[in-house]
């Protein structure tokens, strides 16, 4: 076993510096499953290693996370450290959708981060093992292993096992869109119960390629997550494997003196983005890898996301503009077969460092294409020549906005409409409820953005109900919130400048003709620059409900969601990184 030298290890102010007997009289007595008797001195030796997951009781996507903890635990200390498990908080989406608990969860993305550099910083841990099952969690954990940047292993908790109904498989989405199916006559209020019961059948995350399945991606693409970690299914007790090779795996970072930010880098992060077209993964990730980014000092905002996006081919058929749940792409092959196919066309770059202490290139010698399953197709034959998402620009938001186009048809990305104007996602969902709407509208959702919401809502439950009622391809819907990754048709998130800030969209008023358009990426509202201008002046800026608590403090200080709706300044403005104390 490698004897390791705590005297440049954080942890060394709490064990081997002057006064610490009094910080190690508490240590001692700590009495758990892996230590019967309470820690000595020779686990006091060996470094520190927090081991942090994002388990509650609140939905299926974390509950099994507690379990993985144990044995990464055993293979810190296995290999030579100490571990010391810790939790954070989650805010489970497919609960908080629908009505005002939304406006917590991206919040939530930086109270996990804070948390957890906070609980390393204040126990001086040398490395983390991070393990996260639903949306924010994964963002919030990898944001945090590179803000600290200590050696850190990712891993995510697993998917949820495809629901059952009538002979063909179903994920949360179903459900809510059964809500619009049975308001519009198109489901019985019985089938309706029989799909909400056998939809989320097990532990595990959304099983779509929602926020939690494209951030899992995300994770080995980007290297922070053992090759094929992110695959088997949350109750796979394969998954107890990898969490005991992340604890080893960390151990190994630390005797080679590798940090989080020599595996996060400007091509890593490419990548990352890469998987995310490829996968026609979630909206979400427009604001998770800027995010990330950010906390490396590096420049990486949705424009340029946009360009990764534009030459990466979609080759994963993958709900919810596709065919298939994240079980199925771990039994074709899983997310290593991806990465596979797109170094050897050229769209990943392999000379990126990864947690395993080897490059991409080096994790992906070995894997080979399954030709036997129809999940995943070869680049040179893809779903569509650009990504799953692209990114839009113009008069409308000049600072972006975001839109998911997996599985749609090329004639479907082009929507000239008359917008409808409501000042609140209820306001929205009431009219959608009631059928006041008509083909051809462009549903307008504004002051939902991360200021002005505060908290950046995502629209789900309106347009999942839309998509129920029939009208999903008849209607766009734009907003400065944001959708689920279980979204799907004309919708446009993320629109920047917010109508907090008097972006153009908080200037729209019903009538105002709106053209969008992926495939040249653009978004524009036909005004003229006399008429935009005369609503400028007349614009007042409105107080939102909240203000008092979490959520008035993050309107305080959060930034566009161009950069990832960040809250504070990241590594640029860092004068001493944690690793450096």
């Amino acid at each position: 076993m490698t004897k390791f030298d705590k005297s440049k290890l954080p942890s060394r102010y709490v064990t081997h510096s002057h006064g610490c007997e009094g910080r190690k009289t508490m240590l001692y007595n700590i009495k758990t499953d892996l230590y019967p008797n309470g820690l000595d001195d020779e686990d006091l030796a060996r470094p520190f290693v927090g081991v942090v997951s994002a388990w509650n009781e609140a939905a299926p996507c974390n509950i099994a996370l507690q379990r993985q903890a144990q044995p990464a635990k055993k293979g810190v200390q296995d290999f030579g450290g100490t571990p010391r498990e810790f939790t954070t908080i989650t805010v489970t989406d497919g609960i908080a959708n629908g009505h005002q608990g939304m406006k917590s969860s991206l919040v939530s993305r930086e109270v996990i981060a804070d948390s957890i550099e906070l609980t390393v910083r204040g126990h001086c841990y040398d490395a983390l093992v991070g393990l996260a099952g639903c949306d924010k969690s994964l963002p919030g954990m990898m944001m945090a292993m590179v803000r600290l940047n200590i050696p850190s292993v990712f891993m995510y908790g697993g998917s949820i096992l495809p629901g059952k109904f009538k002979g063909r498989d179903v994920t949360i989405v179903d459900v809510f869109e059964g809500v619009g199916q049975r308001d519009a006559g198109k489901m019985t209020e019985e089938d309706l119960k029989i799909l909400t019961k056998a939809a989320c059948p097990s532990a595990g995350a959304c099983g779509g390629q929602f926020t939690a399945n494209t951030m899992a991606c995300v994770s080995e693409a980007i290297g922070l997550a053992l090759p094929g970690s992110s695959g088997a299914p949350a109750p796979y007790e394969s998954r107890d494997e990898y969490a005991y090779h992340s604890g080893r795996a960390v151990m190994n970072l630390i005797e080679k003196g590798i940090k989080a930010r020599d595996i996060v880098t400007r091509k890593s992060l490419e990548n990352a983005a890469a998987i995310v077209a490829a996968t026609g993964g979630s909206t979400n990730a427009v604001l998770h890898l800027p995010a990330i980014a950010n906390e490396c000092g590096i420049d990486f905002d949705a424009f340029d996301i946009a360009e990764v996006f534009k030459r990466t081919p979609y080759i994963a058929d993958m709900k919810p503009g596709g065919k298939y749940v994240a079980k199925d792409l771990y039994d074709a092959g899983g997310v290593q077969m991806i990465l596979k196919v797109m170094l050897d066309a050229g769209f990943i770059h392999g000379d990126c460092l990864t947690v395993t202490g080897k490059t991409m290139a080096e994790n992906l010698a070995d894997v080979k294409f399954n030709e036997n399953q129809d999940v995943v197709y070869l680049p040179e034959k893809p779903l569509s020549k650009t990504g799953g998402v692209v990114v839009l620009k113009g008069n409308l938001a000049e600072d972006g906005a975001v839109v998911k186009i997996a599985g749609m048809q090329n004639e479907a990305l082009v929507f000239t409409g008359t917008a409808r104007c409501f000042d609140s996602e209820e306001l929205c969902f009431k009219a959608v409820e009631q059928k006041k709407y008509q083909e051809g509208d462009v549903l307008v959702i504004r002051y939902e953005g991360p200021r002005g919401g505060p908290g950046m809502r995502e629209m789900l439950a309106t347009t999942a109900a839309i998509y129920g009622q029939g009208m999903g391809n008849k209607v766009a819907l734009i907003t400065d919130g944001r959708f689920s990754g279980g979204t799907r048709g004309f919708c446009i998130g993320h629109v920047s400048p917010e109508a907090a800030v008097g972006g153009m969209i908080a200037l729209l008023q019903d009538g105002d003709k709106i053209t969008i358009d992926a495939i040249n990426g653009t978004i524009d509202v036909a005004l003229s620059d006399a008429e935009i201008a005369a609503r400028k002046a007349a614009w007042k800026p409105r107080e939102n409900d909240y203000q008092s608590g979490t959520l008035w403090k993050y309107a305080q200080t959060v930034g566009s969601a161009r950069f990832g709706a960040v809250t504070h300044p990241g590594a640029k403005k860092e004068k001493i990184s944690y690793d450096k104390i």
